[in-house]
């Protein structure tokens, strides 16, 4: 297989082992490699065999020891990476995984009571079987830990329910989905758990558990049942001061609803306990204010209330000149929220009003107001003539040029700092922000294939326009490998390419369908990397055949 470097227009170079990308000047530059001859036998990609050859892949083992055998013997050594698998060690401390295509893998040894070095390994299989070096020291934990399991039944009262260890090491711990819960990291001793779940009652209410040099795994089990629950319900009369009113619960449990089109309301799925029902309505008083309810054994109803309608005062004022004040945005807090926007003649009102303190908010944007606010008290009466005077904040601008304008036309300008916005520069580079308060600020220039001299620049507005606000555009340079080949001798259904970093793999598979034709071009490498690239040839029963010699591409 010959790799043919390409700038631009394609061609090829001949007769050379490796060399390094090309480049020339221009806006965009293609890197190029060195032909290489992949070497595949004489009898061509497939290495001699048909295309029906069926021969299943050859696989190869890992083996290796944990040492000393006292701490081997019986230790689980889990196989992880291109295969997962896990396997016992036998009393000598050996063990093998057997049945592995190339690829790399990484082995872990655990078993309780014990650390290893190292922790794990990483091991390559590449054409033969590793049986050296893969080796681990087992050491004896001083102070060994162990663990508590158990679940909870049935899984709908176990599912998220706390279990509190106690005793000798306090943690908690939430049960999963099914109900089963483990401690872990727990020194030889004495230990409670207890299961809580609100609106279930656990059988045994906790259990007590040894832990003697062994993790207990069985017989720390609970049953949860479900409590029975109760309800609270009344009506909100008349319909006008029900309809909509929250209703709050508090006392053995926190709640609260909304009273639907005919007043009524209800609280469900409570225990036994002392509740109070609370009621609000903007506009609305309750008679009685507040009502103590117990719950014991039986749902309560008939907790009714009566609503009446309470007075209410407006707010009023006008904002001048109208230039500042029409359209702008007025906010009410205090003992009520809310937001109006002023008229064209700057005039605003807010109405269905309580007696409370209140305080008025005027904005717009690019004026300030005087007062900045005020406070208003409503007491039997509506209030009017809350009056702001509008004062237009003066603005500037900040411009520039891109140049050469090959790199400014149509590149963003993004800015930042005082103010948040962007534009985009016209053909010949200039760009222009206006409508800036004083302040800092920073500008940034993008646009794909360039890069830009200064990347941003930090600017203070202050009292006045800038402008030679400038930056220099350079054409990035872009790279792509072009890769050609000899065809097989033997009957084949196309190629794969595949590219890594490192001169042996791993390498990753860069075509998206097989090739059917003598050349690819490979358009997403990265400046700055070296690239090595193999090749494979595939018959029509989907047999690939092995790696061809790899060939560099330096892209610069």
């Amino acid at each position: 297989m010959r790799i043919n470097r390409k700038v631009n227009s394609q061609f090829r170079l001949a007769n050379l082992p490796s060399i390094n990308s090309l480049t020339r000047q221009g806006l965009l530059l293609a890197a190029t490699l060195l032909p290489a001859v992949f070497l595949w036998g004489c009898a061509g990609i497939v290495s001699g065999k048909s295309a029906a050859d069926t021969t299943p892949p050859q696989t190869y083992n890992i083996s290796g020891l944990i040492t000393p055998g006292s701490g081997g013997s019986g230790a689980t050594i889990k196989l992880s990476g291109a295969a997962s698998a896990s396997t016992t060690v036998d009393g000598s401390g050996a063990f093998t995984f057997s049945g592995l295509s190339n690829g790399t893998y990484t082995l872990t040894p655990s078993r309780a009571g014990y650390t290893f070095s190292p922790t794990s390994q990483n091991v390559t299989v590449s054409g033969a079987n590793v049986t050296t070096g893969v080796n681990f020291t087992a050491t004896i934990q001083t102070n060994p830990t162990y663990s508590i399991s158990g679940t909870i039944t049935p899984a709908a009262g176990g599912n998220g329910a706390t279990v509190t260890l106690g005793g000798a090491a306090s943690a908690s711990t939430t049960a999963d989905s099914s109900g089963a819960f483990s401690f872990s990291g727990l020194a030889n001793g004495t230990y409670t758990l207890t299961p809580s779940r609100a609106g279930y009652t656990f059988s045994p209410a906790s259990q007590s558990v040894t832990v003697n040099g062994a993790n207990v795994a069985s017989g720390v089990n609970f049953t949860a049942t479900a409590n029975a629950t109760y309800s609270i319900s009344g009506t909100i009369s008349p319909t006008a001061g029900g309809s909509g009113a929250t209703v709050t619960l508090s006392g053995a449990a926190s709640a609260s609803t909304t009273a639907n089109s005919s007043g009524s309301y209800a609280f469900t799925g409570l225990a036994n306990g002392a509740y109070t029902v609370t009621l609000s309505n903007t506009g609305y008083t309750f008679t009685p204010a507040s009502q103590p309810v117990t719950v014991n054994g039986a749902s309560v109803t008939g907790v009714n209330f009566t609503a009446t309608a309470g007075a209410t005062y407006s707010i009023s004022g006008t904002i001048s000149p109208t230039a500042g004040g029409g359209g702008a945005t007025i906010k009410l807090s205090g003992a009520a929220s809310a937001s109006t926007t002023a008229n064209s003649s700057g005039s605003y009102t807010f109405t269905g009003l309580a007696n409370g303190a209140y305080t008025v908010t005027p904005s717009n944007t690019g004026y300030a107001f005087t007062p900045a606010s005020q406070s208003v008290t409503v007491n039997g009466t509506s209030v009017t003539g809350v009056n702001f005077t509008a004062t237009a904040i003066p603005t500037y601008s900040i411009s520039g040029t891109i140049s050469p304008a090959a790199g400014g036309d149509l590149a963003t300008v993004t800015l930042s700092g005082s103010a948040n916005t962007s534009t985009t520069a016209n053909a010949t580079g200039t760009y222009t922000f206006t409508g800036l308060a004083n302040g800092a600020y920073t500008i940034t220039p993008s646009d794909t294939g360039y890069t830009y001299a200064p990347v941003s620049q930090a600017v203070t507005v202050n009292g006045a326009s800038l402008t030679g606000v400038n930056f220099t555009a350079t054409a990035v340079q872009t790279y792509s490998v072009g890769l050609s080949w000899t065809a097989s001798t033997s009957s084949v259904s196309g190629y794969n390419v595949y590219r890594g970093t490192v001169n042996g793999g791993p390498y990753t598979l860069v075509n998206t369908s097989l090739i059917g034709t003598l050349a690819y071009t490979d358009s997403t490498v990265q400046n700055g990397v070296t690239y090595y690239y193999v090749a494979t040839a595939v018959d029509s029963s989907g047999n690939e055949s092995t790696y061809s010699t790899p060939a560099q591409a330096i892209i610069p």
